[in-house]
């Protein structure tokens, strides 16, 4: 027989949900009428707001993660693979500490919540599997930001190295072409523009460009923008001619993502035969043999009489 209390709980749940779509479209649809003026005022003072509910959220999130013990090792570690998924600031490890505390014990409530609204027998084996499996959500999360942030460095490396030929070709200095390079790559490539610029921003601070370059090769992690950076620093060491040596990188490149990209639509047809057997093939044997084993079914009993 079913709870009582989580249907009521299930009623509330969807007239909430309507009511929330139906403002949020009449106030979408008073904005689509305001003049610009007011419009773009009202984007300001909407600007402002997210940009103080997400301080306070930070702020919140800082203060949880602080709270939480951990060893200098474990911090470190989750230190480097926030920088390999683009976040650079030395708060966002508490920030991401607090948001695996929060996630933990938010889901743990909301399955202790539904197991009592249940059967009320498992509520504290509901409660610990939310707990863990809160715990584990960002790490997943931040796995998958890493791997995005990879790609997207890998998928920028070749416009930045033509570029960068261009600049040594045209007779400007290495450190004004990694700039000039990463202005060029900013609109598409903002996460390799930000790197590039951050090896400048190093270089002209006083800092050595073979250190910056292997720091940014540290803080990166992706493989193609480690070969990068031992090439710069190879040429820079050796003193040969950079611009023909980044021309055959960058074809090397291409070629690279050409062939790895062909593997992977070979792959395909491997990957389609386990759908295509265990989920097209049943329904296409429902459909075309389904009638006639039902007529034969059918006529089945007359037949032996």
């Amino acid at each position: 027989m079913t709870n009582p209390v989580f249907l009521l709980a299930a009623f509330f749940v969807a007239v909430m949900t309507t009511v929330g779509m139906v403002g949020y479209w009449l106030v979408s649809r008073n904005e689509e009428t305001e003049p610009s003026n007011a419009r773009f005022e009202s984007d300001l003072v909407r600007g402002d707001s997210r940009r103080t509910l997400r301080a306070t959220l930070l702020d919140f999130l800082n203060l949880l993660g602080a709270w939480i013990p951990s060893s200098e090792e474990r911090r470190e570690v989750m230190q480097k693979r926030l920088h390999a998924a683009g976040y650079r600031r030395t708060a966002d490890i508490n920030a991401f500490f607090g948001l695996k505390c929060a996630f933990s014990l938010g889901l743990g409530l909301v399955l202790g919540v539904i197991a009592a609204l249940g059967d009320g027998s498992a509520v504290m084996m509901a409660a610990v599997c939310g707990l863990g499996l809160g715990f584990l959500i960002p790490e997943r999360f931040l796995d998958a930001r890493i791997r995005a942030h990879n790609d997207n460095l890998r998928r920028g490396l070749p416009f930045a190295l033509d570029l960068m030929v261009m600049s040594l070709e045209a007779g400007q200095a290495l450190d004004q072409a990694i700039l000039l390079s990463s202005t060029g790559i900013q609109t598409f490539a903002p996460e390799l523009s930000a790197e590039l610029t951050q090896v400048y921003l190093q270089t002209r601070s006083g800092m050595p460009r073979p250190e910056a370059l292997h720091n940014m090769a540290e803080r990166c992690k992706e493989a193609e923008v480690r070969k990068f950076c031992q090439v710069l620093v190879d040429s820079d060491r050796f003193g040969s001619s950079l611009a023909p040596t980044l021309r055959q990188h960058a074809r090397f490149l291409r070629t690279r993502f050409r062939q790895k990209a062909q593997e992977q639509a070979r792959k395909l047809s491997v990957k389609l035969v386990i759908p295509i057997f265990f989920l097209i093939f049943p329904a296409i044997l429902v459909v075309t043999l389904g009638p006639a084993l039902l007529t034969a079914m059918r006529s089945m009993p007359a037949l032996l009489r």
